[in-house]
């Protein structure tokens, strides 16, 4: 559990947190727009800066009272910043030996060496002076270091900015995984939404300095003014495992509230758009933008349309950006699933809340790939 009240300046910007209080566990994206804060506040909880003021509790621990602080080397951090930041004047090898060095006498226990070098995928890069790295290898180095200093918490700051696109689908696998793997807290920023809802446990939003509201990921897409639906308009994240493959190539992506128990719902999915290897049963999230979801009354016949999902209206509000209508649908599970309709489209079909509706999903995106 984080608690605290932290503010800091610099230069021109200053950071006046506010009262907050959120739980530790999983991850918590810091999340805004550019120049509202994130890596300002991460700073200020990490204690990388020393002008940082305020108050700030990590569990039962304190770690800023005022002026006075815990230094940051006795916090037990794992960082990995935009910029991988690695020594230049050594190679990969010499980079994480100088983080083996540091680990605190008391945090000796957990994956060794080996495993955590295997883990990263960075074997073949001990000997690599560390200007021949690609972007992206040189954030494995960066998370290898980090995890190697046997963190009690890891701090990323938008690690996968500065990355092409399949850098980035490579670097988001593995810091999805170690962090499940190994169980680790994490507090992690971007500005993209897809890092959000394939991440996040929770979201902190920032804004002009300040947080502005601390909500669970469900919390954070149940709104339809929330801060994730600037780009792309609003967007359902569903949680569920994949199923087998089909002999038609389908995938299906299934809720279960027990593991023998019917599932809720079933999505089948095109395994040409979703090629990556997988696990039948692995837990997995579905991203669904409401664009795609049309609304049918009735099951349709002769419709190609194959994801056709029971639900129930739970309420319906007008988006005030472009003015189309936003149906809030409650799946058997309990999920949501968010439509957007024309006006024209909600009174056509006599739409209201309580209503048994079906959801016909044009297309839909595997999150955990």
């Amino acid at each position: 559990m984080f608690q605290g009240n932290l503010q800091l300046k610099l230069g021109n910007f200053e950071l006046d947190s506010g009262e907050f209080a959120f739980d530790s566990l999983g991850v918590t994206v810091l999340f805004g727009r550019s120049g509202s804060g994130k890596s300002t506040l991460l700073r200020a909880m990490s204690g990388l800066d020393k002008q940082s003021r305020g108050h700030l509790k990590f569990n039962d621990e304190v770690w800023q009272s005022g002026k006075k602080a815990l230094p940051v080397e006795q916090r037990d951090i794992g960082f990995v910043f935009q910029t991988a930041a690695l020594l230049p004047n050594k190679n990969v090898q010499g980079n994480l030996d100088y983080a083996i060095k540091r680990i605190p006498k008391h945090r000796q226990h957990g994956p060794s060496t080996i495993e955590i070098i295997e883990r990263v995928g960075i074997r073949h890069l001990l000997n690599r002076p560390v200007d021949n790295l690609s972007g992206g290898e040189r954030q494995r180095v960066a998370i290898a270091r980090a995890l190697l200093t046997r963190p009690r918490l890891l701090m990323m700051d938008e690690p996968l900015s500065a990355l092409d696109w399949r850098a980035k689908s490579e670097l988001l696998l593995l810091i999805e995984s170690v962090i499940a793997d190994y169980q680790i807290p994490t507090l992690y920023i971007t500005h993209a939404p897809v890092e959000v809802e394939r991440l996040a446990n929770r979201v902190v939003f920032m804004a002009d300095g300040r947080i502005t509201s601390v909500e669970s990921l469900a919390e954070a897409t149940s709104r339809i003014d929330s801060p994730l639906f600037t780009e792309e308009g609003p967007v359902s994240v569903l949680h569920g495992q994949l199923g087998e493959i089909d002999p038609d190539g389908l995938i299906a992506f299934e809720s279960r509230q027990q593991p023998e128990a019917d599932p809720a719902f079933t999505f089948l999915l095109n395994r040409a758009e979703h090629c990556s290897p997988h696990t039948p049963g692995a837990k997995a999230r579905l991203r669904v933008l409401a664009r795609d979801v049309a609304i049918a009354r009735h099951r349709p016949e002769g419709l190609s349309m194959l994801n056709q999902i029971p639900a129930r209206i739970e309420r319906i509000e007008a988006d005030p950006q472009t003015h189309r209508q936003v149906i809030f649908l409650t799946l058997n599970d309990g999920q949501t699933l968010i439509a957007e309709l024309s006006r024209r489209s909600v009174n056509l079909l006599n739409l209201s809340a309580g209503q048994l509706v079906f959801a016909l999903v044009k297309t839909a995106a595997l999150l955990d790939q």
